[in-house]
């Protein structure tokens, strides 16, 4: 149970101090309690041993409260009663008859999977040292803390890592060590503390086509609890937890961040105590009896990634800094899309989707995505699902010469699935209704979008799906899978266990499912589509390289939904695309110049119906899809900066690049405003000294209305100038955007 190498005894290690991106982590290891977090936040350079421990006792509070009760208030990172924690717990969960409820939890050892730390003892590895001192001082890595209750029989692997960009993600592993008897765990969750000066929440709420609508709340004293017990991140999901200082925004002010990277169901906390302590935590929700541990068997949690900075963009950078280092990451040349679904719906038809790609080639598009309504008996969205066959009825000649013509003009191909789902009016659902999620043996669960969840934590059911699917792939050299998820798992139970709940091994299942596809097809890659948004979370990040973020793309909607999915997700991993002139969810009719400015600030496409696009839209749409192509790898590898403008009717979203040479800005009027024209806008991100030439981009007849002020001729401004006094607004009109380019000059 012990990985690793042994860094120290209990006795040894008091203290460790972590630092990354002007990050500093305080760990403290207290004997007889769970280890807890002593600082975390700005960065505390150049601490010497006997500070630090210094530092780790001033946190502590009175040794009585004010009820005059002996103990102290400083929870451990899994928050126990037995440490004088009167909190939400970190560690529920009993074994029979209700024993072994109040576990208590203490540091047997430390171990670190690297050498990059130091020892009391003189071992030097990587830092400072002093013979004695009893701390760690050190960079960047994971530590291991071993936690262990003999009499409840009872072992925790608690990892705590500082990652490069100063985020920091915590995990635990639970074993039950006894010889005899189960234990029924209910939750095991983390915590951090984060000082009173939080006193603001920002968390988000949505729905399906209004995914990520940031909500702002002040902090209470009590419990600020979300919880999502839909089986799959969803619509309404908090993402990102933030709790800072009072108008904290993208540009200023302290904040402390929490994520439950996590697909299924989960919780996410703030709460202040009357003993002035207030924590942030989460952790996956588990369904009564979902996990029941027999002898030696473990469970681990999700990871919990944690971050504080100053302001929403450099929280925001530094979670794409550390996804654009995972090794499932695409490329910035991202190839702009085509999907068919809003041309066709689900008919299909060789010679229009022919039509369809001779028009996207015209225009420059570069994959082209077949979606729903291609397999076997799918005439709607009431049947068919899990009969991953092509349908010889629609494709005599199966998919190759729609797929051989679309390769001929030079595009990729990929289709849509929804491998995780079953409908009732379908062979498989025919052949093994026991496959079918269920919590109850004499009723199914209602209905979503006419389908059932289909429990892929059964071998037989995971290998069916996988064959299916990989067959089509390799049939048909699919370079991109649109991987769908319709419906929440309401009542989803496992029937070879009496109904018993399943949504964490289904989730675990859909993720090896995902991985196994993308191992034996090197070069695939899978967007992650639920219902549109409903499910982008850290965890999922590390196995798909898209994602849906809604099926609204009305531009005036997507402005706020893309906008706050960049908070979550770099922006070569998020679907944007082009809506068609009047949106399929809104109704709302949209210029052209606006439905393409939105779409070219994360993975552009189309899902309009180029049929019926006239010749000079379509010279337009190449226009915006050259200028894409040409500045792609620059949108998509630069830093995000976000502001509001004047009064908030008027948004900045850019990108800045890394080296400060460059930036690219969009200015979107997103409403009107008593103020007509609205003042300067200051364009962040640039270097002071540096003088760059400034000019606007106007593609094709340029958004509707737009009068330029005097600058619009282009103009060479000193980067702290552009920064702090700025230029001019334009006048613009609602639902028009504008784009500046600011490059450096010699």
């Amino acid at each position: 149970m012990v990985k690793g190498s042994i860094v120290s005894e209990l006795a040894t290690v008091e203290a460790i101090h972590l630092r990354a991106g002007e990050v500093s982590l305080v760990l403290q290891v207290v004997e007889g309690a769970v280890p807890r977090i002593a600082f975390w936040g700005p960065e505390l350079p150049d601490l010497t041993p006997d500070t630090l421990l210094t530092l780790c006792d001033a946190q502590w509070p009175p040794l009585q409260d004010a009820d005059g009760i002996d103990g102290s208030m400083c929870p451990g990172i899994i928050p126990l009663a037995s440490d004088g924690w009167m909190g939400r717990p970190g560690l529920v969960g009993r074994r029979a008859m209700g024993k072994g409820w109040a576990p208590r939890l203490r540091t047997s050892s430390v171990t670190t999977d690297s050498g990059h730390f130091v020892t009391t003892e003189g071992k030097r590895y990587e830092g400072q040292t002093k013979q004695g001192s009893r701390v760690v001082l050190g960079g960047t890595g994971v530590i291991t803390f071993h936690l262990l209750d003999e009499e409840v029989g009872l072992f925790v692997d608690l990892d705590v890592e500082m990652l490069p960009s100063g985020m920091m993600r915590m995990k635990a592993t639970l074993i039950n060590t006894d010889d005899v008897a189960d234990y029924e765990l209910d939750e095991l969750a983390l915590m951090v503390p984060i000082p009173l000066e939080a006193d603001e929440i920002l968390d988000f709420a949505g729905r399906w086509g209004r995914e990520r609508d940031p909500q702002r709340s002040p902090v209470r004293a009590g419990c600020h609890l979300r919880e999502g017990r839909r089986g799959r991140t969803g619509f309404d999901a908090p993402g990102t937890m933030f709790c800072g200082e009072q108008g904290f925004s993208f540009a200023h002010g302290r904040l402390w961040a929490l994520h439950v990277a996590h697909s299924g169901n989960v919780r996410s906390w703030v709460e202040r105590m009357a003993t002035g302590v207030q924590v942030i935590g989460g952790g996956e929700l588990l369904m009564p009896g979902e996990i029941s541990l027999k002898p030696g068997e473990s469970y681990a949690s999700p990871w919990i990634y944690v971050q504080t900075a100053n302001g929403l963009d450099a929280a925001a950078r530094c979670l794409h800094s550390w996804e654009r280092s995972l090794a499932s990451h695409p490329s910035a040349m991202r190839p702009v899309a085509l999907n068919v679904w809003e041309a066709v719906y689900f008919t299909h038809d060789l010679d229009t989707l022919k039509s369809l790609a001779d028009k996207a080639a015209q225009i420059g598009i570069e994959r082209y995505i077949v979606d729903d309504g291609w397999f076997l008996g799918r005439r709607d969205e009431r049947r068919a699902l899990g009969d991953w066959t092509v349908d010889p009825d629609v494709w005599p000649e199966g998919l190759h010469p729609l797929i051989k013509h679309v390769r001929s003009l030079g595009m990729q191909f990929g289709l849509w699935f929804e491998p995780e789902m079953i409908s009732g009016d379908s062979n498989l659902a025919r052949e093994h209704p026991e496959w079918i999620m269920r919590a109850r043996n004499d009723a199914l669960p209602i209905e979503k979008r006419f389908q059932q969840v289909l429990n892929l934590a059964i071998p037989e059911a995971w290998e069916h799906v996988r064959t299916q699917i990989d067959a089509i792939i390799s049939e048909y050299q699919i370079d991109y899978i649109k991987w769908d998820h319709n419906r929440d798992l309401i009542d989803a139970g496992d029937t070879r266990y009496g109904g018993q709940a399943g949504i964490h091994k289904q989730t675990a299942a859909s993720y090896r499912l995902i991985d196994r596809l993308r191992e034996d097809h090197p070069g695939l890659e899978i967007e992650s589509c639920s219902s549109g948004g409903s499910r982008i979370d850290l965890e999922m990040v590390q196995h798909v390289q898209r994602f849906w973020l809604s099926d609204c793309i009305d531009p005036v909607e997507r402005q706020s939904i893309q906008r706050w999915s960049s908070q979550v997700l770099a922006p070569e991993l998020m679907g944007t695309h082009v809506a068609s002139e009047r949106s399929h969810t809104t109704g709302r009719v949209a210029d052209l110049s606006y439905r393409l400015g939105t779409a070219i600030w994360g993975h552009m496409g189309f899902e309009t119906n180029l049929l019926d696009v006239d010749d000079e839209e379509l010279k337009i749409m190449s226009q915006w899809v050259s200028f894409y192509k040409e500045n792609r790898e620059f949108l998509l590898t630069g830093d995000i900066v976000r502001r509001s403008i004047a009064d908030g009717s008027l948004w900045l979203h850019g990108v800045v690049a890394s080296d400060q040479s460059r930036a690219i800005y969009g200015m979107s009027c997103v409403s009107r405003s008593p103020m007509a024209p609205r003042g300067l806008i200051m364009l962040p991100g640039l270097r002071a000294g540096t003088r760059y030439r400034v000019l606007p981009v106007l593609i094709g007849d340029g958004p509707r209305g737009l009068i330029l002020p005097k600058w619009g001729n282009g103009i060479v401004m000193d980067g702290s100038a552009l920064t702090r006094s700025g230029i001019h607004t334009p006048m613009i009109l609602p639902d028009q955007m504008m784009l500046i380019d600011v490059q450096e000059i010699d």
